[in-house]
């Protein structure tokens, strides 16, 4: 195992910039999520990593040597990676045993040690039983072990996944979320996992690198990206936050909606217009008024509802007409064009970074 560090690293195409000075580093043994929408370049920076094109500017070190410049790039099969594409990539002609084994056999190892590693690693994947059988023959689900069986045989220094689970449906995607997990706790290697999934990510990364516009906005442990977003694109990316304009009326409050919130977060000035995140779940509705002069409560009324089974999905109109969404227990049952107050605590209104 090695650590990847990239340092500066951007991929230019003509005019358009795919990765714009990403630096980030991946400590062996860690698996690194690289989130963001379509475009943002999180699957280039992948390609970069991988040796598939060169970089524009900056670097790619990993265990300390230089595997990626201006000036040289190493090769794909100089760089000790195994990667894991969104189709598989499985050889139609050969069993499960046969395409597990490939990496193995053209490594000329012999036949003892190329049988050992492959009983350990069919045992791991859990596909004894379907060693025998061609990828026709099995799952979706099947299928993907197979890859991860096939890149973790021939001991890699570095793991990349490229949207590994996008071809699942969604019970297939959540079980592998937590194979891959799995798989990674059991043999740490130092892995690179690019998703567009928020719930894959938080489920499977140490680290997650939230990536816009070719740059990382935040990189942090999953509880942090999702509780202390530093800015706007962040804040609506993971998890779903209600973003607020408003204006500062000191450090730390903000006037927005006919209404006055404390927030917590960065240090506020005065006058400055301000985006407060709040997250659906943390707002607590109520059709009752607050005592005066209570901070934190923003009148609405309610313009849509859905029952969802284990919540009720709001949406409040609130009275200088911007909306919000409110997750609330399925026990509350506010009918549309109601009129209610909500609460936003004070420490889950998070004042974020200026754009």
């Amino acid at each position: 195992m090695a650590s990847v560090e990239l340092k500066g690293l951007s991929k230019h195409y003509g005019a358009a910039v795919a990765v714009d000075d990403v630096s980030l580093r991946v400590e062996h043994g860690q698996l690194v999520c690289l989130l963001g929408p379509s475009g943002c370049g999180k699957t280039t920076t992948l390609r970069l990593i991988a040796g598939f094109i060169e970089p524009s500017a900056g670097e790619i070190e990993v265990g300390g040597k230089v595997l990626s410049s201006p000036a040289r790039t190493v090769p794909p099969e100089g760089r000790k990676m195994s990667m894991i594409f969104q189709s598989y990539a499985l050889w139609p002609h050969m069993t499960v045993a046969e395409n597990v084994a490939y990496g193995l056999k053209i490594r000329k190892l012999d036949r003892a040690t190329i049988d050992s590693k492959l009983k350990a690693i069919l045992s791991t994947a859990r596909l004894e039983a379907l060693a025998d059988r061609y990828p026709g023959e099995l799952s979706g689900g099947q299928q993907q072990r197979v890859s991860l069986a096939r890149a973790l045989v021939v001991e890699p220094e570095t793991l990349l996944l490229d949207e590994p689970l996008s071809n699942l449906d969604a019970n297939l995607r959540e079980e592998m979320r937590f194979e891959i997990r799995r798989l990674h706790d059991q043999y740490r290697y130092t892995t690179v996992y690019v998703t567009h999934d928020q719930s894959e990510a938080m489920t499977t990364a140490d680290l997650i690198a939230v990536m816009n516009k070719g740059k990382v906005e935040q990189l942090g442990p999953p509880e942090e990206i999702y509780a202390r977003p530093r800015s706007e694109f962040v804040a609506r990316f993971i998890g779903g936050s209600n973003v607020l304009a408003a204006t500062a009326l000191d450090e730390a409050r903000v006037a927005v909606a006919g209404g006055v919130l404390r927030t917590t977060g960065r240090p506020l000035v005065a006058s400055r217009p301000v985006a407060v995140s709040v997250r659906q779940h943390e707002i607590v509705i109520a059709p009752e008024a607050p005592p005066s002069g209570i901070e934190n409560h923003l009148h609405g009324t309610v313009t849509r509802q859905v029952f969802l089974g284990a919540t009720r999905d709001y949406t409040v109109v609130l009275d200088d007409k911007s909306e919000l969404r409110v997750t609330a227990p399925p026990g509350c049952n506010i009918a549309t064009g109601q009129s209610v107050w909500l609460h936003l605590p004070a420490e889950q209104c998070r004042a974020l970074a200026e754009e």
